[in-house]
């Protein structure tokens, strides 16, 4: 029901993330730390992904505890719900957090197989606007050609914090807000409609992963 977006979704996959504008409360983050930040953040997903030993929902978990850790799953996540996030009841909001965050996981756990090998390098880093600093990185798989990954960071709640990841030129919080207003606007504005087709989404990625 919605689009999956192939290797674009490598993080936020961290995933399956999609960003323009400023996350809530961001802050002004210095271009160093930032690139500190994804060179950390990078490395770590890189070795869970890579940890070919290992069961894959213990990567999977790898993969979580940095995403969660990394990603601003909150801020992203209402910034794609747009206006929808209002007409939302506590209930649906809080499901709905939920569902994204497994979302983002799953995307990436359910794509081992295919990222296995990955590697990544850092390029340069620049201040995108007051709040957040975009930093390039060129991400490799074997037998495939190489591709660019952009990461927005910003300080969120005093620590760095991904705000939007940027694959070819595409921002995935931007795709993401698109396919999800779509689904709702199609069944009424019905916020519930998301929340099943994102139940249904997470149990194909299931299903891909074998667990």
């Amino acid at each position: 029901m919605m689009q999956t977006l192939d290797r674009r979704s490598l993080l936020i996959a961290a995933a399956g993330l999609a960003l323009m504008g400023r996350a809530a409360h961001a802050q002004q983050i210095d271009p160093a730390r930032a690139t500190a930040f994804i060179q950390q953040t990078g490395e770590e997903l890189v070795a869970a992904i890579n940890a070919v030993g290992a069961p894959v929902a213990q990567r999977r978990e790898r993969v979580a505890a940095v995403l969660r850790r990394a990603v601003d799953v909150e801020g992203v996540g209402r910034f794609i719900l747009g206006r929808f996030w209002r007409t939302a009841s506590a209930e649906q909001q809080a499901e709905y957090l939920k569902l994204f965050e497994e979302i983002l996981i799953r995307n990436l756990s359910a794509r081992f197989g295919e990222y296995q090998g990955v590697r990544f390098s850092l390029g340069r880093s620049q201040a995108r606007t007051e709040e957040d600093v975009l930093v390039n990185t060129v991400v490799e798989r074997p037998g495939t050609a190489a591709f660019g990954l952009d990461w927005r960071v910003a300080e969120v709640g005093g620590v760095p914090r991904v705000v939007d990841v940027i694959a070819e030129g595409t921002s995935l919080r931007l795709t993401t807000r698109s396919e999800y207003s779509s689904v709702i606007s199609r069944n009424g504005g019905n916020v519930g409609s998301l929340l099943t087709a994102m139940r249904q989404q997470i149990q194909q990625l299931a299903a891909r992963e074998g667990g």
